[in-house]
């Protein structure tokens, strides 16, 4: 029979089940609420981390690098119910940003472990590497401008058994991604029970309402397995933290009566039909095998708005000389149409004028006088499926070696439309809603790892893990329909082609690329005397896209005495450009100076892309170095390590580059097609170098307090990067956005509060200073001031089964930093969309939960 919960030190293939596929090692940092006679020291021997050895799982006291361990009950005790926001509430080094109007960013949001971008930090479900997501941030803040990491939002929080974040480079041991770390999510694997949940909340403002329902069920698969399933179903309103601009009001003010209320809506995107499954399933073999399979089925709807496009102004739309006349093309191709004066004019002499043009003469005013607003939605759909066995082969040579054989697919699909739009370059033709193509993103890998446990005269038997890895992965772009990319008969009367705003997918850029690689490694770890742990890890890998690289880890332990240890680690590490990084292709929409600009996002190796000085990516490659302490005694456990990462050839975006007339006529002479509204480019580049270092704070101490118990936790982290080589490709401004947008102190202090049918949480989240930015503009960037928000809930237990609880997070509606007057009504928005507590203020919730 599988034990499904607890660790077996007996059974070498049980054993081996949890750790195989794992080759990092582990400490941990956050506290779990325990029986009330539990001591501090036993509650962190039971704390295990799977992720970290491919020896036995280790205790966290015995781990030479640090790792966070997340209960699946604290996951829980969050109102917001996004993996992303359960994570960054819990972990100070890492943090997540909300996207409002950043095109695809506000589908799918990145993550940032030490500062390091969304694709630094290696994703783990069940020990297996997971796939990312098809949407690629082109509007990151910086940070993760052009960055391609794994959609944690489908991840249930009610799955989860606990979450692992390794706060260590662990690229000799996994591969490509992780530089900064690992976050292993490790699914629920009992048996039996269960539980239901239904949830409401709202903001404090009175908008993203959300109704969520979770379920679990643990059943037995046959009388030697598990089959355990998670639903999550949940529904989330738009919200808006918008002011009305200022060039809508003036359009108001001069008589327009057909301007919206709120011209654009700036805020977190309405999300529909978010479903999520999630099923994990073992069944014990006989003779020391297990057979596994776990997977997903998740998709959900998600819409967000664009900037405003003014009935005036909007170049290439309504007028081609910044608002002096509207732009007028003849339907008939006679020619013989005049743009519209309207400098100065009020709405009713504007109209007059459109209204007595001929029939033939046809200008955008007409069609949408009080401008238009684009929408961008997406379907986003992602699926995963693994397969393995393990166990011990028990004769011939290889009598001894556990085994671990797995198989991994991952599929991620992004349909992209675009709402209350234009094709100019149609004229009136054009449709206003577009189907605007897809990125599909396929990942499969196959692993086999072994571990062979050998006396060699050691206090422990030497542990020597060694296997390969295979995996192809494909990145496709699905073209839109002929409507979103079309170049119409209007093109050469100054109207731009394409679906404003996210032209779509032209068919020449449509396709599949493909990439493949293996990898062999050898991980060896001895517990050499009782106090001293060592470990070596060396991994080749081979791309048949760059070719190959060699990386390495050394860590290791040392038990001063019963209570404290010294821990260090020292790797290389390297992030390989993704093929989606390779092969993108997207135009995305700023604003500048009260101006919109559209911004094609090329391949590097696109011609005009080449032109503006890019060359093909290259992979990154980073070497860290890390110490720390650890204290186990007088009922605390506390753990300080210090960091360092250098990381070589960072990939992110340029800088914008103008595209000339000329140079547009040139490479239209050379044969490529769909660059005629191309103003400006960016491409992905290997253009800079980082130094990132900090310190990790984390200290837990339990007692018997107010007739119940007490936990109480502090995490801090402190965390700087400086750009040490860039170019003008790169920029001051992104630079100053890699070193100043996430704040360099984060800290949480938790207290955790449990009767006999009673509980309390509260947490008190702090953030230090930041460079507040609006609209990825240069010119509009503040210091912007520390903030301290208070989560808490208080749950109720009627009876072993039934609970009900009632929580807020940000307590007392702290504000992010504003945005001056004159800069909120030019954009629309109230405050900076870089700050690091989110924008939308106060949230209060309420829960059920049944458990079976």
């Amino acid at each position: 029979m599988i034990k499904h919960n607890n660790y077996n030190p007996v059974a070498r293939s049980v054993k081996f089940a949890l750790a195989a596929s794992l080759c990092i090692s582990a400490g941990v940092a956050v506290a779990q609420e325990q029986p009330a006679s539990t001591t501090a020291k036993e509650k962190a021997v039971e704390k295990i981390a799977v992720v970290g050895t491919r020896s036995a799982p280790r205790s966290i006291g015995d781990s030479p690098v640090p790792i966070d361990i997340i209960s699946g009950e604290e996951l829980n005790k969050n109102g917001n119910s996004d993996m992303l926001n359960l994570i960054s509430t819990t972990v100070p080094s890492l943090n997540v940003h909300t996207q409002p109007i950043s095109d695809t960013g506000s589908l799918i949001r990145p993550i940032n472990l030490r500062g390091l971008s969304s694709d630094s930090t290696l994703v783990l479900l069940n020990g297996k590497r997971r796939h990312r997501a098809s949407v690629i941030s082109f509007l990151g803040g910086g940070i993760n401008d052009g960055a391609q990491g794994p959609d944690l939002s489908v991840i249930p929080g009610i799955a989860m058994k606990q979450v692992e974040v390794l706060r260590d480079g662990a690229a000799a041991q996994y591969g490509s991604d992780a530089i900064a770390g690992v976050i292993n999510f490790v699914l629920k694997d009992s048996a039996d029970g269960g539980s239901i949940e239904v949830k409401q909340g709202e903001y404090f403002a009175g908008d993203g309402a959300s109704t969520e329902l979770s379920a679990n069920i643990g059943m037995p698969l046959t009388k030697d397995g598990f089959v355990n399933a998670s639903m999550q179903y949940k529904n989330v309103d738009a919200t808006s933290r918008s002011v009305q601009r200022s060039d809508a009001q003036e359009l108001i003010d001069n008589g327009n009566t057909s301007v919206a209320p709120l011209a654009q809506v700036w805020g977190s995107p309405e999300i529909k039909d978010d479903i999520s499954i999630f099923v994990n399933a073992g069944l014990d073999l006989g003779n020391g095998g297990e057979a596994y399979m776990f997977g997903n089925y998740s998709e959900r709807d998600v819409r967000g708005g664009f900037y405003y496009r003014n009935p005036h102004n909007r170049a290439s739309v309504f007028s081609n000389d910044d608002g002096e006349t509207l732009q007028v093309v003849d339907t008939s191709g006679a020619g013989g149409c005049a743009n519209v004066p309207i400098s100065g004019l009020n709405h009713q002499q504007i109209t007059a004028q459109v209204n007595a043009l001929p029939d033939n003469c046809f200008t955008f005013f007409s069609m949408f006088p009080g401008g238009f607003t684009p929408n961008l939605g997406g379907n986003i759909t992602d699926t995963s499926l693994a397969i393995g066995t393990k166990g011990e082969f028990k004769n011939s040579f290889l009598n001894g070696i556990l085994y671990d054989f797995t198989g991994v697919v991952g599929r991620s699909e992004s349909t992209f439309q675009l709402f209350n739009s234009v094709n100019a370059s149609l004229g009136p033709n054009t449709p206003t809603d577009f189907e605007t193509g897809k990125y599909i993103q396929l990942e499969k890998t196959f692993t086999a790892d072994f571990v062979k446990y050998l006396p060699v005269g050691l206090y422990e038997d030497l542990t020597i893990a060694f296997g390969t890895q295979w995996t192809e992965e494909s990145f496709e772009i699905v073209a839109g329909e002929q409507a979103s990319w079309e170049v119409g008969p209007y093109i050469d009367q100054g109207l731009s082609n394409g679906s404003n705003g996210f032209p779509g997918f032209q068919p020449q850029n449509a396709g599949v690329s493909t990439r493949r690689n293996y990898a062999a490694y050898i991980d060896v770890e001895a517990n050499v005397t009782e106090n001293l742990l060592t470990a070596l890890a060396l991994r080749f890998e081979d791309y048949d896209s760059f070719g190959t690289t060699t990386n390495y880890k050394l860590s290791g332990q040392y038990r001063i005495n019963e209570d404290w240890s010294l821990r260090a680690s020292n790797s290389t590490g390297f992030r390989a450009p993704t093929v989606g990084q390779a092969n993108v292709s997207n135009v995305r929409t700023e604003a500048s100076q009260g101006k919109l600009f559209d911004v094609g996002v090329l391949p590097p190796t696109n011609p005009v892309a080449i032109l503006k000085g890019a060359t093909e990516l290259k992979p990154e490659e980073s070497t860290s170095y890390a110490m720390g302490v650890v204290y186990t005694g007088n009922d605390f456990f506390i753990t300080a390590d210090y960091y360092l990462i250098d990381v070589d050839g960072r990939i992110s975006q340029s800088d914008a580059f103008e595209v000339t007339a000329a140079e547009i006529a040139a490479l239209k002479a050379a044969g490529v097609q769909g660059i005629d509204s191309l103003t400006s480019i960016t491409y992905l580049t290997n253009d800079f170098d980082t130094r990132t270092q900090g310190i990790d704070l984390v200290a837990n101490y339990s007692m018997d307090l107010f007739e119940g118990r007490s936990s109480f936790a502090l995490a801090y982290n402190w965390n700087d990067t400086e750009v040490t080589r860039f170019t003008d490709i790169t920029g001051e401004f992104r630079v100053s956005r890699l070193e100043d947008d996430l704040p360099k102190h984060r800290a949480t202090f938790t207290w955790s509060q449990s009767w006999d049918n009673w509980s309390l949480f509260v947490r008190s989240n702090y953030y230090g200073t930041y460079q507040g930015v609006a609209a990825d503009d240069d010119t509009r960037t503040t210091d912007a001031s520390a903030k301290v928000t208070f989560d808490a809930e208080v749950s109720y237990y009627i009876n072993d089964n039934f609970a009900i609880t009632a929580g807020a997070q940000n307590l007392f509606n702290t504000e992010p930093e504003k945005l001056s007057d004159a800069w909120s009504k030019e954009l629309g928005a109230k405050y900076y969309e870089t700050s690091p507590m989110g924008i939308n203020g106060g949230y209060w919730y309420l829960k059920g939960t049944y458990k079976f």
